[in-house]
C-alpha cells in the first residue's frame, strides 16, 4: 500500500504452518516470524530474503508494488535462518548474488555462497575454521572484478587465547571452481585483517568490524571498530583506500603447514592477481591461473591493510558504535567527508572526516531521534544521497532526517560557529543557508578552520499546532577536550614483576579537569609519574631449540634467554642461573655411508686394430647403488686408416685377336684388381683392368692353345669375302646392392653380340661388364639406454611416498624405424611408509574383488574425541583389481532362450565329455608354455612395471613387446572420494591409464624403500 510519495509498504508473514513447525523444533514465537534480512534493489526489481520462521525464502517484487511477486525461490545459503545472525548480500551487474551467511538450521555452517546469475553456485570451504572461523558478516561490495566481503572472526593465526580480528575477503567474480580438486569451491578466496588502531610503542586496537560504508568516487572503504565485548568499551572510525586493500592481497601469505606448526609467511606465488584464466581448452577451461593447491592453502594475507591516516578518523571512549554511513559535501573551499555514526544507545554523532590535524574527530552534532528517557540501540542507518535524507531504522518504525538543518542557526555567529560543511551565512538574505540556497556565492562564507565552540543553539522552528510527536529530534554540539587536574602529593608505592617486587615514589593526576567528550581530545602527557624505582631482574622466557648443528651424527642444540624481563635497575637483582643451555640431538640418527665413485679402471682393448674403433673403462659406486653419473666410459681408439688390401680375380681364358691370313694372331687374357681398407672386406671397390697381350706364330712354334679355334676363324675367312666386326648389344639391368648400407656396389652386363664378330672382324672394344656404388647411407641405430638419475626426494615425509629416477633412450638414440631400447625407463620405490601422526589406523588388507573389478580397504579413527585436524582425509579407498583377480562375469541368458532350453540328452554328454578332455590337454599345455616363458624372463625384475605402455614399437603384425607386463589403472576421484557425478557432463574428465613401477624391499610391512638398497646407477649402452 502507498504511504506518500515514493514511499509504499506490504506485509510478508509466515504462513501458520510454518510457524508451527518452527515453534515445534524449540523456537520462541518472537523468533518463528519472517524478518527481513536481504533487501537489494536492482533495476525495476526488489529482491528480498526473510528468515521465514526458520525456513528462509527469497522473493523478487517490482518496484512501486511490492505486494506483486515476480518470483519465488528457496531462501537457503541467500539469508539466515536464526534473524540474529549476522549476513550480508549484493547482487553483481551481472545478476549474481553474492550472500555471506550461515547456511543450516544451527548456524554452524557459515559461508560465502554465490548463486543465480550465469556462473555456476560456488561456496567456501565447508566445516574449515581456517576459511572462515565463526563469522559475523558486515557489508558486501562489487567493486571491479572482486567482490568483496568484510566481516569479523575467530582470530585462526592468534595462538595466545581467543580473540576477534576484522577482515576483508574477496573472491573473483568469473571463478568456476575447480576440477576434482575445490570442486564446487571458490578457488581465488582470499582474505586479511583489517587494522584500526591508535598508534604507539604499544598500539591500542579495535578489532570488531561493526560497520562498513563504500565510497565509490573516492575509492574508500569507512569502517566503525569497537573493541572487544568484554573490553573497555572503545569505538573508532577508520579509512582505508582501495589501493592499500589490494597491496595487502599482492603481498605474503601466512601459512600453517600442520595444527602443531606456527604461521609462517610465505611468497605469494601470482603477486599481481587479477582473476586471469588459463589459456585452456577441455576440463580446465576457464580455471584461473591460480594453481588449486595454493587456492587450498594459501588464503590468509600476511600483511594487515594499513588505514590512510596512523590514527583513526574519529575515537569516543566509553560509547560502543554500531552504524555508519557517509556523505560528500561540497563547501566553499573544500569537499567534505561528514560522517553519520549511530550509537548502541541510539543517538547518531554527526562528525567531521578530514586530513586537517586541526579538525581531525570534530564532532558536528549530537542527533537524538529516541523519545527522553528512551535507549535502545538503532537496528539500521541508511543515507539517500538525492534526498539528502538520513533513514533510521528502529524498533518498531522508520524515521527519516533531513542531512542539512540550517535554518535552525537563526544568527550569523551561530551559523559560522557551527562549522557544518552544509551551511554558511548569506550575506545578501542575512540567514543561513546551503550553497545550493545561496544568491550569490561570493557573499555567502563558511569558517570551518576548528572544531564547534560550545555555543548554545537556537530552538527549532515552532511545530505546526496539533499533538506533538512521540520522537523529538534533539541537536546540540557536545565536542569537549580533555584537561589534566592537579598532581597528587609523592606516596611510597610498589611494583609487581612476577615474584619479585620493589619500592618506588608515586604521584598520579587524572584527566578530568575537564573529561574529553564527543570527540575531544584527550589530556596529553603522563598521568602517572614514577621515581626512585629498584627492579629486580629477570629472566625471559627460553627460546624454541635451535636447530641441531649436525643432520646426521650426535649434535648439539642451544637455547637461550636474557636478564631484561625486566632488566635489573636501580640496585635491584641481577638474573640467578643460566642464560645458554645445550642438549645432544640425533642421537639415534647415523649418518650414512658415504656413497661415492671409486677409481676409474684400466682402459680396455681396443674393439679395432684400425680404422676407429672403442675402448671402454670401468669403475664401482662403493657402499651404494646410487652414485651420480655413469659406472662405464667410453672412448674412440686407433683412428688410423687400415691397410689398402689387394685382391685379383683369376685370369680369363686367352682370346684371339687380330688373326692375319696365315694364322699368326695376338691372343689376350684379363683379370681385375680388387682393393679395399680391411678389417671391413665389404667396402671392396672396383680396380683398373689388366690385360695381357702375347703373339702366336703361325707355324705353332708357340704355346698357344687357340689352334683350333684359330683354323675355324682361317676355314671360314675363306669363304667369306669380308670380315665382320663385332658390336655391342645393350646393356642388362643393375643386379641388386651388394649391402644394404655403408657403400656397396652393383653390376650391369653386356655382350658381343650385335653382331658378333665374324671373318677376322675385330672384337668389341669396352668392357662387357660396368660397377657401380649404391647404398652409401649409413647403416641404422638401434637405440640403447642412458644412465639411471640419481634417486628424486621422497614425495612425502609420511604416510607412504615414493622415489623416482629415469632413463631415456639417447645412448644413443635409435634411428627412425629400428628398435628402440627394450625395458623401463621409470622407476619406482616406496619411502616413508611410517603412519603419519593423524590419529588413523594402519590400512586394512585389500578387499576381494568385486564384480566391478574393483576392491577396497578401509582405515579407521583412533581418537576418542578427533580434534579439528585429526584423521583427516577419507576412510577408505577403493582400485582397480589386479589382472589375475578380475572376477570372470557371465553374461546372463534371455528369458527367451531360458524358455527354449530342453532337456538334457546323452548327445549332450558326449559333447561335454570331450569338450573337457580338449580343454584339460589345451590347459597342460598353456601352463607348460608359462612355466617356459617364465624361465626364459627369469633375468627381468617382477616387481617393476613400464611407465608407460607405449614406449615399445614393434613391426608387424606379431604381438607388442610390452604385453607381457600388466598395467596398474588408477581411477580420478572427486573431493569426496567418490567417481565423479553428473557434473562431469558438463567438465568432462580426461580417462588415463597410469603406470608405475613400484618396489617392495620387503614382505613385512612394506618399509620404507631406501635409494641405496636399489639396482643403483646401471648403465647398460647396448641393452
Amino acid at each position: 500500500m502507498p504511504l506518500g510519495k515514493g514511499l509504499w509498504a506490504t506485509e510478508w508473514a509466515s504462513n501458520e504452518d510454518t510457524r508451527r513447525s518452527c515453534q515445534s523444533k524449540g523456537k520462541t514465537e518472537e523468533e518463528c516470524q519472517n524478518y527481513v534480512r536481504v533487501l537489494i534493489v536492482a533495476g525495476r526489481k526488489v529482491f528480498m530474503c526473510g528468515t521465514n520462521a526458520f525456513s528462509p525464502v527469497c522473493s523478487s517484487r517490482q518496484v512501486g508494488n511490492l505486494s506483486r511477486t515476480i518470483e519465488k525461490i528457496n531462501g537457503v545459503a541467500r539469508c539466515p535462518y536464526d534473524p540474529r545472525h549476522n549476513s550480508t548480500a549484493v547482487i553483481s551487474s551481472q545478476g549474481e548474488l553474492y550472500a555471506a551467511t550461515v547456511i543450516d538450521f544451527s548456524g554452524r555452517d557459515p559461508a560465502i555462497y554465490r548463486s543465480l546469475g550465469n556462473g555456476p553456485p560456488l561456496r567456501t570451504a565447508q566445516y574449515n575454521s581456517k576459511w572462515l572461523n565463526e563469522p559475523n558478516f558486515v557489508a558486501a561490495y562489487d567493486i571491479g572484478l572482486f567482490a568483496y566481503f568484510f566481516l569479523r572472526e575467530n582470530a585462526v593465526e592468534h595462538d595466545c587465547g581467543r580473540t576477534v580480528y576484522s577482515r576483508v575477503a574477496r573472491v573473483c567474480k568469473n571463478d568456476v571452481g575447480g576440477r576434482f580438486l575445490l570442486e564446487d569451491t571458490w578457488t581465488t578466496f582470499m582474505k586479511a585483517r583489517l587494522n584500526c588502531s591508535r598508534p604507539g610503542e604499544v598500539p591500542f586496537y579495535y578489532n570488531e568490524l561493526q560497520s562498513a560504508f563504500h565510497l565509490p568516487e573516492q575509492d574508500l572503504i569507512y569502517g566503525v571498530f569497537t573493541t572487544n565485548v568484554n573490553s573497555i568499551a572503545a569505538s573508532a572510525v577508520c579509512a582505508f583506500n582501495l589501493s592499500a586493500i589490494s597491496q595487502a592481497f599482492n603481498g605474503p601469505f601466512r601459512y600453517q603447514e600442520n595444527p602443531r606448526a606456527a604461521w609462517l609467511p610465505i611468497a605469494n606465488p601470482i603477486p599481481n592477481f587479477q582473476c586471469g584464466t588459463l589459456p585452456e581448452t577441455g576440463p580446465n577451461e576457464n580455471l584461473t591461473e591460480r594453481s588449486l593447491q595454493d587456492a587450498q592453502r594459501l588464503f590468509l594475507m600476511s600483511e594487515a591493510v594499513q588505514p590512510v591516516t596512523p590514527e583513526p578518523c574519529v575515537t569516543q571512549d566509553s560509547v560502543r558504535f554500531s552504524h555508519l554511513v557517509v556523505d560528500l559535501v561540497q563547501a566553499k573551499d573544500t569537499l567534505y567527508h561528514v560522517l553519520y555514526i549511530g550509537t548502541e544507545s541510539g543517538t547518531i554523532l554527526k562528525a567531521l572526516s578530514t586530513v586537517s590535524r586541526g579538525l581531525r574527530g570534530c564532532y558536528l552534532e549530537e542527533l537524538h531521534v529516541l523519545p527522553p528517557g528512551r535507549q535502545e540501540p538503532l537496528r539500521s542507518l541508511r543515507i539517500l544521497h538525492s534526498a539528502r535524507a538520513l533513514f533510521v531504522g528502529l524498533s518498531d518504525r522508520v524515521l527519516r532526517v533531513p542531512l542539512e538543518r540550517c535554518a535552525a542557526y537563526r544568527s550569523q555567529g551561530a551559523c559560522l560557529g557551527a562549522r557544518d560543511p552544509y551551511c554558511g551565512w548569506d550575506g545578501k538574505q542575512q540567514r543561513c543557508s546551503t550553497l545550493e540556497d545561496s544568491s550569490n556565492m561570493s557573499l555567502w562564507t563558511q569558517n570551518i578552520t576548528a572544531c564547534p565552540v560550545r555555543t548554545p543553539l537556537c530552538p527549532p522552528p515552532p511545530q505546526p499546532s496539533g499533538p506533538s510527536p512521540s520522537v523529538s529530534l534533539q541537536v546540540r554540539n557536545v565536542t569537549r577536550d580533555g584537561g589534566f587536574g592537579p598532581w597528587s602529593p609523592w606516596q611510597p608505592c610498589e611494583h609487581l614483576d612476577g615474584d619479585n617486587s620493589g619500592s618506588c615514589q608515586c604521584r598520579a593526576r587524572s584527566c578530568d579537569s575537564p573529561r574529553p567528550r564527543c570527540g575531544g581530545l584527550s589530556c596529553l602527557g603522563p598521568a602517572i609519574h614514577i621515581a626512585n624505582c629498584s627492579r629486580n631482574g629477570a629472566w625471559t622466557p627460553w627460546s624454541s631449540w635451535a636447530q641441531c648443528s649436525t643432520s646426521c651424527g650426535i649434535g648439539f642444540q642451544v637455547r637461550q634467554r636474557s636478564c631484561s624481563n625486566p632488566a635489573p635497575r636501580h640496585g635491584g637483582r641481577i638474573c640467578v642461573g643460566k642464560g645458554r643451555e645445550e642438549r645432544f640431538c640425533n642421537e639415534n640418527t647415523p649418518c650414512p655411508v658415504p656413497i661415492f665413485w671409486a677409481s676409474w679402471g684400466s682402459w680396455s682393448k681396443c674393439s679395432n686394430n684400425c680404422g676407429g674403433g672403442v675402448q671402454s673403462r670401468r669403475r664401482a659406486c662403493e657402499n651404494g647403488n646410487s652414485c651420480p653419473g655413469c659406472g662405464v666410459e667410453f672412448k674412440t681408439c686407433n683412428p688410423e686408416g687400415c691397410p689398402e688390401v689387394r685382391r685379383n680375380t683369376p685370369w680369363t681364358p686367352w682370346l684371339p685377336v687380330n688373326v692375319t691370313q696365315g694364322g699368326a694372331r695376338q691372343e689376350q687374357r684379363f683379370r681385375f684388381t680388387c682393393r679395399a681398407p680391411l678389417p671391413d672386406p665389404h667396402g671392396l671397390q672396383l680396380g683398373r683392368r689388366r690385360t695381357e697381350t702375347r703373339t702366336c706364330p703361325a707355324d705353332g712354334s708357340g704355346a698357344c692353345d687357340t689352334d683350333a679355334l684359330v683354323e675355324d676363324l682361317l676355314r671360314s675367312g675363306s669363304t667369306s669375302p669380308h670380315s665382320l666386326s663385332g658390336g655391342w648389344a645393350a646393356w642388362g639391368p643393375w643386379s641388386s646392392c651388394s649391402r644394404d648400407c655403408e657403400l656397396g656396389f652393383r653390376v650391369r652386363k653386356r655382350t658381343c653380340t650385335n653382331p658378333e664378330p665374324r671373318s677376322g672382324g675385330l672384337p668389341c672394344v669396352g668392357d662387357a661388364a660396368e660397377y657401380q656404388d649404391c647404398n652409401p647411407q649409413a647403416c641404422p641405430v638401434r637405440g640403447a639406454w642412458s644412465c639411471w638419475t640419481s634417486w628424486s626426494q621422497c614425495s612425502a615425509s609420511c604416510g607412504g611416498g615414493h622415489y623416482q629416477r629415469t632413463r631415456s633412450c639417447t645412448s644413443p638414440a635409435p634411428s627412425p624405424g629400428e628398435d628402440i631400447c627394450l625395458g623401463l625407463h621409470t622407476e619406482e620405490a616406496l619411502c616413508a611408509t611410517q603412519a603419519c601422526p593423524e590419529g588413523w589406523s594402519p590400512w586394512s588388507e585389500w578387499g576381494i574383488c568385486t564384480e566391478d573389478g574393483a576392491q577396497s580397504r578401509s582405515r579407521h579413527c583412533e581418537e576418542l574425541v578427533p580434534g579439528p585436524n585429526a584423521c583427516a582425509g577419507n576412510s577408505s579407498q577403493s582400485r582397480p583389481c589386479p589382472y589375475s583377480e578380475i572376477p570372470v562375469i557371465l553374461p546372463a541368458s534371455s528369458v527367451e532362450e531360458a524358455a527354449s532350453c530342453g532337456g538334457f540328452s546323452l548327445i549332450h554328454l558326449v559333447a561335454t565329455g570331450v569338450s573337457c578332455f580338449l580343454g584339460s590337454g589345451l590347459l597342460t599345455l598353456a601352463v607348460y608354455l608359462s612355466c617356459q616363458h617364465c624361465q626364459r624372463q627369469s633375468q627381468e625384475s617382477t616387481l617393476v612395471h613400464p611407465a608407460t605402455p607405449n614406449h615399445l614399437h614393434y613391426k608387424g603384425g606379431g604381438t607388442p613387446k610390452n604385453e607381457k607386463y600388466t598395467p596398474m589403472e588408477f581411477k580420478t576421484l572427486n573431493k569426496n572420494n567418490l567417481i565423479p557425478d553428473d557434473r562431469a557432463n558438463f567438465y568432462p574428465l580426461q580417462q588415463t591409464n597410469v603406470y608405475t613401477t613400484t618396489y617392495y624391499p620387503s614382505p613385512l610391512n612394506k618399509p620404507s624403500f631406501r635409494p641405496e638398497a636399489s639396482p643403483g646407477q646401471r648403465c647398460f649402452p647396448n641393452s
